[in-house]
């Protein structure tokens, strides 16, 4: 299969071209929550049982689990930030701030900075998720801090939240998955 000459390496597949669990996996997408195929969704589609079963496990993450929205988002974005994944932060920032997340919050973490002032819940979700996300593991405290704050069952969302959103995010940026025409990246820094 030739490489495409664009950047983006696996663009939308026309409806006509996509096999039948292709339709399927993209009709099934559609009538869920997120009603339409975008994002990450479209290179995933490649794989369409990948895709089915992936995005199951993202509605609930995202719209179910038990981490509140604004600590959920604050995860997302900390993700997003660490994998510099554009895309993911231009769904999810602006969910973060209708959430409830201030915008010095992100726009620190934009920058690659801690933010300042985070409320004692919000630092907790911070420090687990950048600690996880740069150690592959965390300490009794930061994990202590996190526990505290979203219990057991929040805690392993919360992992679940880090590896789902890293999960597209590596899709995403292997894909190099554009993003929509008029938006640009929120990174202040030049990169790695």
């Amino acid at each position: 299969m030739p490489m495409p000459t664009d950047s983006d390496r696996l663009p939308p597949i026309p409806a006509d071209e996509m096999s039948p669990a292709q339709r399927r996996a993209a009709e099934a997408l559609v009538r869920g929550r997120r009603g339409a195929l975008f994002g990450p969704f479209v290179p995933m589609l490649r794989s369409p049982e990948l895709m089915d079963r992936a995005q199951r496990l993202g509605e609930y993450l995202r719209y179910d689990s038990a981490i509140p929205a604004r600590l959920r988002e604050l995860a997302i974005l900390v993700t997003a930030r660490h994998f510099r994944q554009a895309y993911e932060w231009h769904v999810h920032a602006p969910a973060a701030a209708e959430a409830g997340l201030a915008a010095a919050t992100i726009t620190a973490i934009a920058a690659g900075r801690r933010p300042q002032g985070l409320p004692a819940d919000e630092a907790a979700v911070y420090d687990f998720c950048t600690e996880l996300h740069s150690e592959r593991r965390v300490s009794d405290a930061t994990y202590a801090a996190a526990l505290a704050v979203l219990g057991d069952g929040g805690l392993v969302d919360l992992c679940g939240v880090c590896g789902y959103y890293g999960l597209l995010a590596l899709i995403m940026n292997v894909a190099r998955t554009p993003l929509p025409p008029g938006a640009s990246t929120p990174w202040t820094d030049s990169g790695e």
